[in-house]
C-alpha cells in the first residue's frame, strides 16, 4: 500500500503578517496584535518576527510589552481582514487537492499523494509556499510527512518560510532527544504526568509500556504513545471541519476577584452565553467543563457528566456553580470559563427514562399511537408533534471565531 505524503501549511505569525501585508510600511518594525491596553484583555495576541526578536511573546502583558520594546507598535485585531486571508489561503489550497483539512483559521492539512506522481512533494511544497507570498504577500512554513502528526511537527521546526521533510526514519534522532513539552498535543499538565512516570523526553515516552502508560492517561496516553514512534493513522477530512464538539465561553475579570456573588453573575453570564449558541446550533450536551485561572496564572478545570444532554442556561449555570464551589480554594479569580462538550443535534438525542420523568412520557403516549396510526397512512414525517419556531432573533455566533471562518468556507 502506497504511504501517504501529507503537508501541513501553516501560516507565519497570521494577524501580524496580515497587517504588515495591508500596510507595507509595518514591514521589518516590530508589531504586535493587543486587545485594548486598558482593560484586563490587553494581552499580546500575536506578534512579528521583528517583535519577538526582542523578546515579545503572545499572552505578554501590554504594559511588559511596551517596558521591553518602547517602539512596538500594537495594533487592535481586525478579524474580518484575516477571515478573507484565510478564505484566499485555503482556495489556493484547494486548486491543487480536495483533500484540504482546515484546522484553524491559519493552518490546514494537504494528502497531497495523488499529485506526486505529476510533481516531487518538495517542488510542490516550494510552489504552493511561493504562490502564498507572491499572491497574498503572506508567509508561511510547510511540513511534509507520511502522516499528520509528523507533518504538524515538520512545519514547526522552520520558520518562518520553512519547509522541512520528516519521515518515520527520522523520529529516533530528530523528536527522541526533545523535551515531551515540545510534543505536539502535550501540554503542561499532561507533561508533569509524565514527569511523575520519570517520563521527559519524547524518547522515553515512546518506549514505555503500553499498560503504565494507559492507567496513568488512558486512552489519550495510548496515543501519544504511538505518535511518539511516529505513527498517526488519521486521514485528512475536508470535512471534519463541521463537526461541532464543545461550545464555550470564558472571559477575563476586570480585576482578580474574590467576592463571590460577582463570581455568581459571571457564570450567569457565560451560562447565558453558552445556552444561547448551543440554542442556536440546535445542539445539547452530555458534559459541563469549567475553567479557572488565578491570579498566579494557574489554570483549574472540573467536569461532569450526565446521562441526559443539557443545553437550558438555569441548568449550565447551577451544574457550574456546583463544580466551582467544590473547586475554589479561595484564591483570586482571574478569569472563568464554561464548556458543554460530547454534543449532539438535539432531535438526536433520547431522554432516558427515570423514576422522574416516566409519567410525562406515559401522558403522552396515545399522542405517539396517533401520529404512529397518520404516518402508517400519509407516510413520514406527514405530521410532527411540535414545529420550530425562531421566537427571536439572535445575534450569538454559531461558533467562536476561531472557526467562524470555516462557515467562509462552504460558499
Amino acid at each position: 500500500m502506497m504511504a501517504r505524503i501529507i503537508f501541513h501549511v501553516d501560516l507565519n505569525s497570521f494577524y501580524a503578517s496580515v497587517e504588515q501585508a495591508y500596510n507595507p510600511e509595518l514591514k521589518g518594525k516590530p508589531i504586535a496584535i493587543a486587545g485594548n491596553p486598558k482593560e484586563r484583555r490587553g494581552i499580546i495576541v500575536t506578534s512579528s518576527y521583528e517583535a519577538r526578536a526582542k523578546g515579545i511573546y503572545t499572552t505578554m502583558n501590554v504594559s511588559e510589552a511596551r517596558r521591553k520594546c518602547p517602539d512596538i507598535i500594537l495594533l487592535p485585531p481586525d478579524f474580518p481582514k484575516y477571515r478573507q486571508a484565510s478564505k484566499a489561503m485555503f482556495t489556493i489550497l484547494r486548486s491543487y487537492t480536495d483533500l484540504v483539512e482546515p484546522v484553524s483559521i491559519d493552518e490546514g492539512y494537504m494528502d497531497v499523494t495523488n499529485n506526486s506522481s505529476d510533481q516531487h512533494p518538495i517542488d510542490l511544497a516550494k510552489e504552493i509556499q511561493l504562490r502564498i507570498y507572491n499572491e497574498l504577500d503572506l508567509p508561511c512554513s510547510i511540513g511534509i510527512a507520511p502522516n499528520k502528526f509528523l507533518a504538524k511537527t515538520a512545519s514547526d521546526m522552520k520558520k518562518p518560510m520553512g519547509i522541512t521533510i520528516l519521515r518515520k526514519r527520522d523520529v529516533p534522532d530528530k523528536l527522541w532527544p526533545l523535551p515531551v513539552i515540545e510534543m505536539h498535543g502535550v501540554g503542561e499538565s499532561t507533561a508533569k504526568k509524565l514527569a511523575s512516570l520519570k517520563i521527559h523526553t519524547i524518547g522515553e515516552l515512546a518506549h514505555i509500556e503500553e499498560r503504565v502508560i494507559q492507567q496513568a492517561l488512558g486512552k489519550n496516553g495510548v496515543r501519544l504513545k504511538a505518535r511518539a514512534n511516529g505513527q498517526d493513522s488519521r486521514v485528512v477530512d475536508p470535512n471534519a471541519i463541521y463537526e461541532t464538539k464543545s461550545v464555550g465561553n470564558s472571559t477575563t475579570l476586570p480585576v482578580d476577584e474574590t467576592d463571590m456573588k460577582t463570581l455568581e453573575k459571571t457564570f450567569e453570564k457565560l451560562a447565558g452565553k453558552v445556552a444561547e449558541r448551543l440554542d442556536v446550533k440546535k445542539l445539547c450536551g452530555s458534559t459541563i467543563s469549567i475553567q479557572i485561572r488565578d491570579a498566579s496564572w494557574h489554570n483549574h478545570t472540573r467536569s461532569k457528566t450526565f446521562q441526559n444532554p443539557i443545553y437550558h442556561q438555569n441548568v449550565i449555570f447551577e451544574e457550574a456553580l456546583k463544580l466551582f464551589r467544590k473547586a475554589w480554594d479561595g484564591e483570586p479569580i482571574r478569569l472563568l470559563g464554561i464548556t458543554v462538550s460530547n454534543v449532539i443535534d438535539r432531535k438526536q438525542s433520547v431522554e432516558q427514562l427515570s423514576i422522574f420523568n416516566f409519567e410525562d412520557y406515559a401522558k403522552q403516549e396515545p399522542i405517539y399511537e396517533l401520529i404512529d396510526q397518520i404516518e402508517r397512512k400519509f407516510g413520514k414525517g406527514a405530521i410532527q408533534k411540535g414545529i420550530e419556531l425562531d421566537k427571536k432573533q439572535s445575534f450569538a455566533s454559531k461558533t467562536s471565531f476561531s472557526k467562524d471562518f470555516f462557515e467562509d468556507l462552504k460558499e
